[in-house]
């Protein structure tokens, strides 16, 4: 299990991985549009998600990340469905990634 200080820096990438996709999402006007919503999405989660890290609660950390990876998943299979450019592609593949992997750590 992780240690609360390396959930944190993890967290911190995360937000700061979310923060450039939804720059990305929102300045490419070829971006699908639930694409945009997803990222959208996961973004408004991230202050409250932001409070459950500080708690130090791991079952609720570990809820709270599963249902982070779950809107990720969402956005990866949006990409795959859809056909965004490189840069939204690779993005929310990020997001996706960042997301699975401190899920896969935390469990």
């Amino acid at each position: 299990m992780l240690q609360p200080a390396e959930i944190q820096q993890r967290f911190s990438q995360i937000q700061q991985t979310i923060n450039q996709a939804e720059e990305v999402t929102r300045n490419d006007q070829g971006a699908p549009a639930d694409i945009r919503d997803c990222i959208q999405k996961i973004a408004h989660e991230m202050p409250a998600a932001e409070r459950v890290m500080r708690s130090n609660d791991q079952n609720r950390i570990i809820e709270c990340i599963d249902r982070l990876e779950e809107m990720g998943d969402d956005a990866k299979r949006m990409v795959r469905s859809s056909q965004p450019s490189p840069q939204v592609a690779s993005v929310v593949t990020r997001v996706h990634d960042v997301l699975s992997d401190l899920k896969h750590q935390l469990h």
